[in-house]
């Protein structure tokens, strides 16, 4: 019985093996695919750039002195800015169709078993990032920036410029998507066996050090609240990822089982 279901796998996975070209082609397609999602968003985000730009520097105006402004220094800066600006945000909205077709790509490669996990990853991918980036967003920059203005007196003014702000901005939120991310990374490498939740409970204390590193190396600000406000939420995802280890533990035991 065993020997047949093994056949009829390895008979599948033949059926459904791509010589180089078709990968060629089909790696072609998702990314065409891909790019004209990122075209429609990004002609779309530039139209709306005033709107966006509102959002962008509202953590920052929110905390400013009365009359104050960003700057540009350069004749072009400014266009490009508004360029970057308008990238970014069509990259954040056409992040989840942009993961479907990477999954889509990969899918030819995998078991029909591995396949049913494209969806959830998909969803709960794209859903941790959006959530750090809107915790960077609404959590950590306000306080962050209100640290940074609150050098300005009668001797020092800020004369901030949109690029450089919009590049802290963006590394900052970029840096809260990612860590977002822990739970992914954890189920993935509990399911390869490179790691598994006993593992994890037992080095929660080596754990919570690395957390720190990890949030002063992904906070571009060097102030000790934005680098607290990053660890906070991580180590509440670390604990998640105990949990999300114990889950793929399981599921793995499951498919073991069932083979046997």
């Amino acid at each position: 019985m065993e020997n047949t279901e093994t056949t009829e796998i390895t008979e599948t996975n033949e059926e459904h093996k791509m010589s180089l070209t078709e990968h060629l082609v089909e790696l072609r397609k998702r990314l065409t695919n891909s790019l004209i999602a990122l075209g429609i968003g990004f002609a779309g985000c530039y139209y709306y750039k005033d709107w966006i730009f509102d959002i962008v520097t509202r953590p920052l105006t929110q905390v400013l002195p009365k009359n104050s402004y960003l700057i540009y220094t350069g004749l072009t800066e400014a266009f490009f800015t508004y360029m970057k600006v308008a990238f970014f945000a069509s990259l954040i909205i056409t992040s989840p169709f942009i993961l479907y077709q990477i999954w889509k790509f990969i899918a030819p490669g995998l078991l029909p078993k591995e396949k049913k996990y494209v969806v959830p990853f998909v969803i709960s991918s794209s859903g941790l990032f959006i959530t750090g980036v809107l915790f960077g967003y609404f959590i950590a920059l306000p306080p962050a920036f209100e640290f940074f203005v609150s050098f300005n007196n009668q001797y020092l003014q800020a004369m901030l410029s949109f690029k450089d702000y919009l590049s802290l901005f963006v590394t900052f939120l970029l840096g809260f998507g990612l860590s977002f991310e822990l739970p992914i990374f954890i189920f993935f490498l509990t399911k390869l066996g490179i790691v598994n939740a006993e593992k994890l409970s037992r080095q929660r204390r080596y754990a919570v050090l690395a957390i720190f590193v990890i949030a002063a190396a992904l906070t571009p600000s060097p102030d000790a609240l934005s680098q607290i406000l990053m660890a906070i939420p991580l180590m509440f995802l670390y604990e998640v990822s105990i949990f999300v280890s114990k889950f793929a533990e399981k599921k793995k035991e499951n498919v073991e089982i069932d083979e046997k």
